[in-house]
């Protein structure tokens, strides 16, 4: 097994919105919410989301096509 090259540590506000992450050696937070279709296949209510933004898994296809 070879050598950790990196450890990363991050906690997260789940269960609220938007969700606020705040990740290892980030400046500034995080912010996840839902947009577009996304509140309908969540836990939301989209008539009580305070502001859309980017979800995780816009982030997770992102990390995955940079």
């Amino acid at each position: 097994m070879s050598n950790v090259v990196l450890t990363s540590k991050s906690r997260m506000n789940a269960g609220k919105d938007p969700f606020v992450s705040h990740i290892c050696q980030a400046s500034q937070p995080v912010i996840y919410s839902v947009h577009g279709p996304s509140p309908s296949t969540t836990k939301f209510d989209p008539a009580t989301l305070k502001e859309s933004h980017s979800s995780t898994i816009d982030y997770v296809i992102s990390a995955t096509a940079g």
